[in-house]
């Protein structure tokens, strides 16, 4: 079992960073990769970044160059940049231990114009 919580979220405005946060706990050993989704109001979650244990680091591409996944230790970052009222979302953490994904509560982020 992993246990997820994510912080970092807000309120910012356009072209403003935001820095999130999520902790690990559990079976942190297993897990194979680490990454993070949002699903804004009325739309479907979509995948953002991963990072693999290797540190292999993946990106949606509507946010490259803007975003960047790092970890350390038992909590991954994503730090945003440059942020656009698109990127509004609830931002959730997720960790995949083989062909298991267990998920965080999830965090609001809001960009306004």
């Amino acid at each position: 079992q992993v246990q997820l919580v994510e912080s970092g979220g807000g309120l910012v405005q356009a072209g403003g960073s935001l820095r999130l946060s999520c902790a690990a706990s559990g079976s942190i050993f297993a897990i194979n990769a680490m990454g993070w989704y949002r699903q804004a109001p009325g739309k479907q979650r979509e995948w953002v970044a991963q990072i693999t244990s290797g540190g292999t680091a993946n990106y949606l591409d509507s946010v490259k160059g803007r975003f960047t996944i790092s970890r350390d230790k038992n909590t991954v970052y994503l730090q945003m940049n440059s942020l656009k009222p698109e990127d509004t979302a609830v931002y959730y953490c997720n960790a995949r231990v083989t062909i298991t994904t267990y998920w965080g509560k999830g965090t609001q982020v809001t960009v306004s114009s």
